[in-house]
């Protein structure tokens, strides 16, 4: 199965005490599917992951799971501290009827996660999955890279069939695909990188941006799929300040109060994120009005 296209990384939305609101997962899915996405990606970075009860990680994958149309790529974010955990996570979504899992690396004893725990540790929930593996590297996160040569050897176990690389280091993207097979799946998690990554060769983005205008995010891989262009160029020039600004500068609950100013429910961040104060906002709204008027004008 090919992931060419756009994800969007979805939310995992909270009502006004902090409780899981699965309605709202729901919801959000039943718009995002009149949208031309490739697929979702439950339970990853945006989705607050770090900040779920292993119920709150189940109910949010049965969700997306229902709610998603027929012919949606359906991504789970199962990476946890332990290979134990990742495994048994990985088992849920494979009983779940997804298709692949997405699984960041282990970070918190940084000191042991050498190349060769790291690679121990994909093997073994690599060889026990019935799903493919997607690595997950996002360094700003969780203080390690998957660099260019740990790819490489991960690259040759059947099973780790591709990439999310969210470093926002180009560079690095390309050093990947020259060290894969061609048929390793490189997908890009920062939309500001998106547009060079995929004149490089990658295949697609699993964005935090989409959830908030998967349109012109769906405008800009098609606009790219055929080749440097002039549209291709203005596309990226439009999108990558936006998601800087929403996605990287105001993080999690910057993306949430721009899905609300959309008419999606964002909702609240999970403490102890913050949520934004009223400059923050207004800067948000500013973005993705200026952002949704000149798609609109296309």
């Amino acid at each position: 199965m090919k992931l060419n296209g756009i994800f969007a990384a979805l939310t995992t939305p909270f009502d006004q005490n902090g409780d899981l609101a699965v309605d709202r997962i729901k919801e959000n899915i039943a718009r995002y599917n009149r949208e031309p996405l490739t697929g979702y990606l439950a339970v990853g970075s945006t989705g607050e992951s770090v900040f779920l009860s292993r119920k709150e990680i189940e109910q949010t994958f049965a969700a997306v799971r229902e709610a998603a149309a027929p012919g949606r790529i359906l991504l789970a974010g199962t990476g946890a501290e332990s290979t134990r955990e990742t495994i048994s996570r990985t088992a849920l979504a494979a009983d779940l009827g997804y298709n692949f899992v997405l699984v960041k690396n282990p970070f918190y004893f940084k000191g042991g996660m050498t190349p060769d725990a790291l690679v121990a540790h994909y093997r073994q929930v690599a060889d026990a999955s019935k799903l493919p593996i997607l690595l997950y590297s996002i360094p700003q996160l969780t203080g390690i890279a998957l660099e260019p040569d740990l790819v490489a050897r991960l690259a040759e176990h059947p099973n780790i069939v591709g990439l999310k690389e969210s470093s926002g280091n180009v560079q690095r993207v390309g050093e990947i695909l020259a060290v894969v097979p061609a048929n390793f799946q490189v997908m890009i998690g920062s939309a500001d990188t998106l547009y060079p990554s995929l004149t490089l060769g990658a295949t697609g983005g699993i964005l935090a941006i989409a959830d908030v205008i998967p349109e012109l995010c769906m405008d800009l891989f098609r606009a790219a799929s055929e080749g440097p262009s002039t549209k291709a160029r203005e596309l990226h020039r439009r999108l990558a300040p936006a998601a800087k600004k929403i996605v990287s500068g105001l993080g999690i609950a910057g993306v949430k109060h721009a899905m609300d100013r959309r008419g999606y429910y964002g909702g609240p961040v999970r403490s102890p994120l913050l949520p934004l104060n009223d400059a923050q906002k207004r800067a948000a709204e500013t973005m993705i009005d200026s952002l949704v008027g000149t798609a609109a004008a296309d």
